[in-house]
């Protein structure tokens, strides 16, 4: 070998080792960045939740809980931890909240406040593998209990007092108060999203599909529909869940039905397009739904969310029951209704 050619091998031996050096502190500064980026979206996400103590704020006179076995003793990692596969019962409030631009261009008002607009009482059964979705007419004339403000004090017993009322006077506390003295059910969590969020969490999945079985044209809600199906995006989706006038009866009850159909809608699409294999989307969704969430402090964690999301990825749309609390027309009033019995004490016993 001559030394030109041994030259050339000192001279490319000596570049390689350069080159691996300089690649691989390319690698490991996209690691960091990757690292520090997923921490960041971690702790972003984390802080959109806002939580409402309510275990602490109703104390100890409330409904009985679902009793769960005990965890073994010893020390067990959260990575070892099994999912949670306990009944639960949810309450979840769509809140018509028109602070903030976008909640006051989709609720097409300035008004201030916020009312509760959707509620449904989630019941999951053990397994986590079927699930019973029992809405609640807004207009229903209850005894709306005392419950504590805020700022302190209590509010006095109201009688023959429609059901969102409570959300209004109370907030959280209050509907979830007013919820279990309905129901005489223990609601385990509470979930309210606004209707900033419940459009951009339909665009994030990429709209939804429902079918309608008649013609839509609602003023309020702003929405024109042939019946037939439709692949709705955000704002569509939420005008869909807010309109009542432009169907039926003109009713809230007419409207529960739209609600439910959507509420399926949701988790056919959510099982179609596989968000862990999708980590934009995935982002895009988690986004949606922290920054427009009010929960519980049971559920006021990225990671106990998650773990609730994780213990039903074996449930599907065909696995949820739709139902409305049975109601009849109010005696006081024919366009308010109170719960029928003895159907609604026995719909309520069956999730107990």
């Amino acid at each position: 070998m001559t030394g030109h050619e041994n030259a050339d091998a000192g001279g490319t031996g000596g570049r390689r080792p350069r080159a691996l050096r300089a690649v691989g502190l390319v690698l490991a500064a996209t690691l960091v960045l990757g690292v520090a980026a997923a921490g960041w979206a971690y702790l972003h996400l984390d802080d959109n939740i806002k939580s409402v103590d309510i275990d602490s704020a109703l104390g100890g006179s409330r409904p009985a809980g679902v009793v769960t076995t005990p965890s073994p003793s010893g020390s067990v990692s959260v990575a070892a931890s099994p999912l949670p596969s306990g009944a639960l019962n949810i309450l979840v409030l769509g809140s018509d909240s028109r602070s903030g631009k976008e909640n006051r261009e989709l609720g097409g008002g300035s008004s201030s406040g916020a009312r509760s607009d959707t509620a449904m009482v989630v019941h999951l059964d053990a397994g986590r593998a079927r699930a019973t979705v029992v809405s609640i007419p807004r207009d229903t004339l209850v005894t709306r209990p005392s419950c504590p403000l805020r700022g302190g004090g209590s509010t006095a017993v109201a009688y023959n007092s429609m059901f969102n009322s409570a959300y209004s006077l109370g907030g959280p506390v209050c509907a979830v108060k007013t919820a279990e003295s309905l129901t005489d059910v223990r609601m385990d969590h509470y979930l309210e999203i606004d209707f900033a969020g419940f459009a951009k969490l339909v665009d994030a999945l990429g709209g939804v599909t429902v079918t309608t079985d008649e013609d839509i044209d609602d003023e309020d809600s702003h929405l024109t529909l042939q019946a037939g199906t439709h692949h709705l995006n955000g704002e569509q989706a939420l005008a869909l869940a807010r309109t009542r006038h432009g169907i039926g009866d003109g009713s809230d009850l007419g409207r529960i039905g739209l609600q439910q159909e959507l509420v399926k809608a949701l988790l056919a699409q959510i099982s179609s397009v596989g968000l862990l294999t999708d980590p934009g989307r995935l982002y895009a969704v988690a986004e949606a739904v922290t920054g427009s969430l009010t929960t519980d402090t049971g559920l006021d964690s990225l990671s106990e969310l998650a773990g609730l999301g994780r213990s039903l990825r074996n449930l599907t749309a065909d696995d949820v029951r739709t139902v409305t609390m049975p109601v009849v027309a109010a005696p006081s009033d024919p366009n308010r209704v109170v719960a029928r019995q003895p159907a609604a004490r026995d719909l309520w016993a069956s999730l107990r």
